[in-house]
């Protein structure tokens, strides 16, 4: 044989199952996972989402089940969406501070169910508790006002904690709510529940599903994009991360994500927070 071959040969370390596994960068498995459980009313309820093909919303017995599972997977979280009755929504969402709402009766059920083997995340907004649908408490001319918002927001945040939540994730988009949350989880004790913030939140029609799956999107009037992000800006996606590490989140998210994996990857060479 005549020539020049190489002596470094990239492909060696492919040439068998154990070598590529043994040098994977990338891994995917169930403790990189997050589960999302939707949770409706009643004993024995499971009903299925038309709109999201095999997923149901589960009575909270049910849900705790479904904590069970994850578990057994090793799935180390779960995070709890409510589908709260129409005759309990308002024009304040006042049913947020419920402390037998949806949320923290499925929260009590979970970790009755699990204990602490198993991560409990809950949204923190106001548009399942809504009869209008937006995210926050609205004015006369429709406009979600940030500063009134977030002090519901607080106390819904306090009543899912004291329910044992693990993860509070604010999902609104109101300017300041983190800072102001983490403070108010300090002053009440709460000093090991983490934030995981919907920093980045673009305004989305991929958002549908999901808005039927916790009854608002028949009842949203208007639009959401007075306060979640215009899909345009890239940069001021890295500006609300930002503010909301220095306001004390633990963790951040980009949603959607899959349609900006762009944002997310600059979000983490920026700032290299989970």
């Amino acid at each position: 044989m005549t020539g020049h071959y190489p002596s470094t040969r990239l492909r060696r370390t492919r040439a068998t199952g154990w070598s590529r596994a043994l040098h994977r960068e990338t891994q995917l498995q169930p403790s990189d996972l997050i589960w999302p459980l939707f949770v409706t009313d009643g004993t024995g309820v499971e009903d299925p989402i038309p709109t999201l093909p095999g997923v149901s919303r589960w009575s909270a017995e049910l849900i705790a089940e479904r904590a069970k599972t994850a578990v057994a997977l090793g799935i180390p979280c779960v995070a709890l969406f409510p589908h709260t009755q129409a005759d309990r929504r308002s024009e304040m969402g006042e049913e947020a501070l419920n402390p037998d709402n949806l949320m923290c009766r499925a929260i009590r059920a979970i970790r009755d169910a699990c204990g602490d083997a198993l991560g409990i995340l809950t949204d923190v907004a106001l548009d399942p508790y809504t009869s209008h649908g937006q995210d926050g408490i609205i004015d006369d001319a429709g406009y979600v006002l940030n500063d009134t918002t977030i002090e519901v927001l607080i106390g819904q945040s306090l009543n899912q904690a004291a329910a044992g939540a693990d993860i509070i994730a604010p999902s609104d988009m109101m300017d300041g709510r983190v800072g102001l949350i983490r403070a108010a989880l300090e002053g009440d004790g709460h000093v090991n529940v983490q934030i995981m913030s919907y920093a980045a939140k673009y305004a989305s029609a991929f958002y549908g599903p999901f808005r039927d799956a916790v009854g608002s999107r028949g009842i949203l009037k208007g639009d959401k994009k007075t306060y979640q992000m215009d899909p345009a800006n890239a940069l001021e996606a890295l500006r609300e991360v930002e503010l909301d590490i220095a306001e004390g989140a633990d963790s951040v998210m980009v949603k959607p994500g899959l349609p900006y994996l762009d944002i997310v990857r600059a979000v983490k060479d920026a700032f290299s927070v989970p």
